[in-house]
């Protein structure tokens, strides 16, 4: 992983052009290390990303018995392979640090409650304010044993064997379909003798991430009846079994800002690693930036961008790609108007309030911000503020930001430094090397 300094400053770039092959999507990553550990055989996991949170999720199976081991293969692609436990971890008692890798932390804590043992559970300070609690609630609720030993509906947590009678379970939906995820994907190891229902209590967001959890279920075995967004039953008697062989294809938040770039500063540029057959709802990114004037074109593993001048407002719901939606925000700088981002509410329990944190920095940068529960408004500038950027331990803070030193079609960009520019270690460790390559004129 690239090393950084304590912060990198910015020129304004006055064209983007070139070809960035993406690192590994984090929320396929973790999926799949978690079904791959929890399945019968072995599986060959190529393309892994390697970054933050997936070390994070490797160091805990590790803890837990689970044996991997990484291979390079040739064409400078990783090979991990993972030997499966087949629903039982080896190691019943495990002190595991789960940094601030959500995708790791939930999931997890759902297959040691099922599993049984005694398991403590925790993470940086952020981790211990992000929400756990609906998770939690909902497997106590059928007979685990998760106690808080800090704040109530936070981690850390204390993971002790339960007793589940769990036919039916019932989960809140808009808060994080992580939540969602982690109760699917443990659910097998609860249907042994039958089949069990997991209940959406009201509004479930993030549904493309919902889909990722289903379809990699699919590849190792397990089929989930839907009954629309409502419930979810998983047959009585079904088992992971190993795919063999699973690619992880190029992440599509990572993409956004590459996509945002060509549509700012000209381009063409273009994503390798995902396209039209991605099975990322991030990759609808790229729909909004057309709404914005962008031209898009897509293969069925890369995607290309390019600018046709001043980029339109846009006032759209971004539920569906929270993730994707702040390299939006961003790109509104660069817009003919007020720009509304709606029911974005999941940003602020992400690795930091990401609308607070949005709106302080886009401030900074001479923007005009209006600020939700649920919602940001960003109205741009005539010209960009030379700005130094906080980043709040948030890597898509410090890759979101660093479009605004491009000049764009408006001539907007200008000087920005990043602080923390080593927080992109979380899922793009290189990013800013990959920036750099496609910046002409970039220096730092």
């Amino acid at each position: 992983m690239s090393q950084y300094p304590e912060h990198i400053d910015l020129k304004p770039v006055t064209h983007v052009e070139g070809v960035v092959r993406l690192p590994g999507s984090k929320s396929i990553s973790n999926r799949v290390l978690l079904l791959a550990a929890l399945a019968e055989g072995e599986t060959k996991v190529v393309d892994l990303l390697d970054s933050d949170d997936t070390q994070v999720m490797l160091a805990a199976l590790r803890k837990l018995g689970v044996e991997w081991k990484e291979e390079q293969a040739n064409g400078g692609s990783t090979i991990h392979r993972v030997q499966g436990v087949n629903g039982q971890f080896p190691n019943r008692s495990a002190d595991l640090f789960m940094g601030n890798a959500g995708t790791a932390i939930r999931p997890l804590t759902a297959a040691l409650a099922v599993i049984g043992g005694d398991y403590t559970v925790h993470g940086v300070p952020r981790m211990h304010e992000r929400p756990i609690g609906d998770l939690v609630d909902a497997l106590n609720a059928v007979g685990a044993n998760i106690e808080y030993t800090g704040n109530a509906g936070y981690p850390p947590l204390h993971i002790r064997e339960g007793k589940f009678e769990a036919k039916r379970l019932s989960v809140r939906g808009n808060v994080s379909s992580q939540f969602l995820t982690a109760l699917l994907m443990v659910a097998p190891l609860m249907a042994a003798e039958h089949a069990v229902t997991i209940e959406v209590e009201g509004e479930l967001i993030s549904k493309p991430y919902i889909e990722i959890t289903l379809n990699l279920m699919r590849r190792f075995g397990v089929v989930v009846e839907q009954d629309e967004w409502k419930s979810f039953t998983i047959p009585s008697g079904v088992r992971y079994q190993s795919p063999g062989n699973i690619h992880v294809e190029g992440d599509a938040s990572s993409a956004s800002y590459f996509m945002a770039a060509g549509a700012i500063a000209g381009g063409p540029i273009r994503v390798e690693g995902v396209g039209r057959d991605s099975i990322q709802g991030d990759v609808r990114f790229v729909h909004a930036l057309e709404q914005m004037g962008a031209q898009i074109t897509m293969g069925d593993n890369w995607i290309e961008a390019k600018s046709s001048g001043p980029l339109k407002a846009i006032d759209a719901d971004f539920n569906h790609i929270p993730d994707a939606a702040m390299t939006i925000a961003i790109a509104a700088l660069y817009a003919d108007g007020k720009s509304t981002l709606r029911n974005i509410a999941s940003w602020r329990v992400k690795e930091t309030d990401r609308i607070a944190a949005m709106a302080t920095e886009l401030r900074k940068l001479g923007a005009e911000v209006e600020e939700g529960p649920d919602y940001l408004c960003v109205t741009p500038p005539k010209v960009l503020n030379p700005a130094t950027i906080d980043t709040y331990d948030d890597h898509r803070m410090a890759m979101c930001f660093s479009l605004a030193s491009l000049d764009g079609a408006m001539r907007r960009g200008t000087e920005v430094r990043i602080n923390d520019p080593k927080c992109v270690a979380k899922t793009f460790p290189d990013y800013f090397t990959a920036f750099a390559n496609i910046a002409h004129e970039a220096k730092f």
